[in-house]
């Protein structure tokens, strides 16, 4: 700190990484409403649920690094088996065996996974779904509702030609009429519908249904996205929790614990497209992230993790509830499903006070989007969580009442 003066992290951080950060959601703004928050922007260490900021706070987190994490973060079985994988070499010119093996584990427990190709996130993990899709049936029109990453193939944005997303129809979740006629007017030009089968909510049994009649209507491949559902509300996420099997699925995040890699599982008359589409990444197969899910499935295998999850997410919402009942603040509720929930505002800039206010008392919760239960939640960070948060509330009345 000292070759840098008295800048912050985030001053220093500014100079260097545009934007602050690489992680668009952990951008200053992005975390706290401002570009200048009065809360930290930069950790030094992460264990369980408790993040150590670089400015010597200890903060319950509430976000699991975008719900990446759903053990707990530096947990122990998984440094393990990471710290086995990279004594024997990360990678080679061959693809390692454990490739071999942690796709087939994937097929044991993902009802649509036949076959399996890693990449390493998932903005590349659903990119490289929709190409198969388009390679297994000649066709370009993709459909979706959600979010998808980062790549031009679907968004829009500075950087972005018009003609890279040209042949997507984004279409409102859960709207139904709007599914339908976006179907009806891509006809047979239909090679896939993308869909995050939970957002925010539990979707209604009808949309995901009408979803794959007009697939199987038109020949199209149906794709779910499953970064934030798999091992997190179900090991084998939403298609395994709700008994609905798509054609094509990608998995990540919480599947390797905050390693990153990615999962395109599929059909075998699907995925075998992409012996022919080229989809490639030096580092796919790289050990240490295969052996983060080898130790994640093994949890999975020995224990129910998902229902803890879930259990543990109830507890966070009752947790959240009561604060804001103790603290009398109102313009906020509890939103979303258990295993991955979220502080709802009716003024952004209330919410953006209050996360600053959080993290000064000890608690730091995602804005504007979900936070995430995980098995280090336990009694103890839970009670620290909501105590938190009720102070939180209460200063942010006593400002606003000043």
């Amino acid at each position: 700190m000292t070759a840098h003066g008295a800048l912050s992290w985030r001053e220093r951080a500014e100079r260097v990484v545009p934007g602050g950060a690489s992680t668009g959601s952990k951008r200053a703004a992005a975390l706290y409403g401002t570009s200048e928050p009065d809360a930290p922007t930069h950790f030094v260490r992460a264990r369980g649920c408790t993040v150590h900021t670089a400015d010597g706070a200890e903060l319950v987190d509430l976000t699991m690094a975008l719900g990446s994490v759903a053990l707990g973060y530096a947990d122990p079985g998984v440094v393990r088996a990471v710290q086995r994988a990279a004594a024997y070499g990360n990678v080679a010119g061959l693809s390692g065996t454990r490739e071999v093996e942690i796709a087939e584990r994937l097929c044991e427990v993902i009802p649509c996974a036949e076959r399996v190709r890693f990449l390493k996130s998932g903005a590349e993990g659903v990119a490289a779904a929709v190409r198969i899709a388009r390679a297994a049936t000649g066709r370009d029109r993709v459909i979706g509702a959600g979010y998808f990453g980062w790549l031009e193939w679907w968004t829009e944005g500075p950087g972005i030609p018009v003609g890279a997303h040209a042949d997507f129809t984004p279409v409102p979740w859960g709207d139904l009429r709007a599914l339908r006629a976006a179907a009806a007017q891509a006809g047979s030009s239909l090679a896939a519908i993308v869909l995050e089968p939970v957002v925010e909510q539990l979707p209604d049994p009808r949309w995901i249904a009408e979803a794959a009649l007009l697939c199987e209507g038109l020949g199209a491949v149906l794709v779910f996205d499953e970064m934030k559902t798999g091992f997190r509300l179900h090991t084998g996420g939403f298609q395994a929790y709700a008994g609905v099997r798509p054609h094509l699925a990608v998995f990540g995040k919480a599947m390797a614990n905050g390693f990153p890699i990615a999962a395109v599982v599929g059909q075998a008359d699907v995925m075998d497209a992409a012996r022919h589409a080229w989809i490639s990444s030096t580092l796919a197969g790289e050990s240490c992230a295969l052996a983060a899910v080898g130790a994640v499935l093994d949890r999975h295998a020995r224990m129910n993790v998902c229902t803890r999850i879930w259990r543990t997410g109830q507890q966070l919402h009752d947790a959240l509830g009561r604060a804001i009942v103790t603290s009398g603040v109102t313009g906020v509720r509890v939103d979303g499903i258990a295993p991955m929930l979220m502080l709802r505002w009716d003024d952004a800039a209330r919410e953006s006070r209050f996360v600053q206010a959080a993290a000064r008392h000890g608690v730091l919760v995602k804005r504007g989007a979900y936070d995430y239960a995980a098995l280090a939640h336990d009694a103890a960070a839970l009670e620290r969580a909501e105590q938190g948060i009720t102070l939180a509330f209460g200063e942010l009345m006593d400002g606003e009442h000043a």
